[in-house]
């Protein structure tokens, strides 16, 4: 019998080197931080944009659908695509999308450029976001959840400097302020292109070394249901961040009738809980497993959401930091879960779930401005309290760490 080493009809897996490339995961980090701090400073303006354009709660909440659904229906499509046909770079495209959002929002003069530039910041996180998760996945080496954790960190930093930027740099000068932060949009789109290089080099090298041992493939069955399962995850998750990044702010206001620089301080805790949460969430799964730690972070959410609304100011600060933490461990471990349950669609899996971020965020923010234009923000935080317990579906999902253990 020819053992399979010699026999040229059967290539063997290529040994995968053993250190993650962490200068490119540093480059994808950075780059992710350049893209959601743009996201942050839309997001973070829109006490500016209520005040400046006399906007409706609902008008908030359709700003957050427009971007956050075209974000979410482009990038399956880009990932899946990308699957397919790589695309390494398209990557400073879609970051010179998003320099040319902010430029809009900074300049608009009505409600319809504002919509405008809400357009081309999704446009440029749906080609970003699918294409930059391949990359920090063949950079990690193995490390999946490192890899994804140290991609995501950035992401997180960039969402929760929103904020203090916000604060200290756009309410003192005014809406036409944002313009000055294209200029790490410009840094964005020179790091972008040189991890394309990296990116495209990288698939060159591949193509040389010849075919690999196709994976292992889970039935489809299995893989709908759990799919459907870690949908049902996310939107329990990113629709009550949803309540938090567009609506906190203006509950802080209501509720204590503190200033919009204090409230802004206080958005900065949740979202650097957040980023805190991400760095976690990775590694802790490549340890004991992602299941483990999807189930954790959400569920395990459910007692500070559900005291939240009932405590004063300083222990509202206090808990939304610990629901961000909590809350965003989870994501690194579901994005890396999806991959394996899916191997081989890398680009449809991260677009599919960074979509489906965007889009329940945008239409929970929709959503819940309507709800608070009827029975006001306050009213508000004692529905979505609630959002969390939806962490119980998590007993569906099976141990796919045990099972490969099993096999090997």
């Amino acid at each position: 019998m020819t053992s399979s080493a010699t026999d040229p009809a059967r290539p063997l897996p290529r040994p995968a080197p053993s250190r993650p490339a962490y200068l490119v995961l540093g480059g994808a980090s950075l780059s992710h931080f350049i893209n959601d701090m743009t996201q942050s400073l839309f997001l973070a303006s829109y006490p500016l944009f209520k005040g400046g354009f006399s906007l409706s709660f609902a008008q908030i909440g359709l700003l957050t659908l427009t971007f956050q659904v075209t974000a979410s229906l482009l990038q399956p499509l880009v990932g899946r695509y990308t699957d397919r046909h790589p695309l390494p770079y398209s990557l400073p495209f879609g970051m010179a999308s998003s320099l040319s959002g902010l430029l809009t929002l900074a300049f608009a003069s009505n409600y319809a450029m504002l919509l405008a530039g809400a357009v081309l910041l999704g446009m440029g996180s749906s080609i970003f976001h699918p294409e930059t998760a391949r990359l920090a996945r063949l950079a990690g080496r193995g490390a999946h959840g490192l890899a994804q954790s140290l991609f995501q960190i950035g992401g997180n930093l960039g969402t929760a400097i929103g904020p203090v930027l916000i604060a200290f740099f756009v309410l003192p000068h005014g809406r036409p302020a944002l313009a000055w932060f294209a200029i790490t949009a410009l840094i964005g789109v020179a790091v972008m292109s040189a991890l394309g290089r990296w990116y495209a080099d990288h698939l060159r090298a591949r193509k040389a070394a010849g075919p690999v041992a196709a994976p292992e493939q889970h039935p489809p069955a299995l893989v709908r249901r759990v799919m459907t399962v870690l949908v049902l995850l996310i939107m329990s998750k990113f629709f009550y961040i949803a309540s938090i990044t567009s609506y906190y702010i203006f509950y802080l206001m209501t509720r204590f009738g503190i200033s919009e620089h204090a409230a802004q301080m206080d958005l900065f805790v949740f979202l650097a809980g957040m980023a805190v949460g991400t760095m976690i969430g990775g590694p802790v799964g490549d340890r004991i497993g992602r299941k483990r730690v999807i189930w954790v972070s959400i569920l395990g959410t459910l007692p500070f959401t559900l005291a939240l609304p009932y405590v004063p100011l300083s222990a509202t600060v206090a808990l939304s930091g610990i629901v961000g933490l909590i809350l965003a461990s989870a994501f690194p471990a579901i994005v890396v879960y999806g991959q394996e349950l899916m191997p081989g669609r890398v680009g449809t899996v991260s677009g599919l779930f960074f979509g489906l971020a965007f889009g329940i965020g945008g239409l929970g923010a929709a959503a819940l401005g309507l709800l608070a234009d009827r029975i006001g923000i306050v009213a508000v935080y004692h529905i979505c309290a609630f959002l969390p317990a939806m962490g119980l579906l998590a007993v569906f999902l099976p141990d796919l760490d045990g099972k490969r253990a099993a096999r090997a």
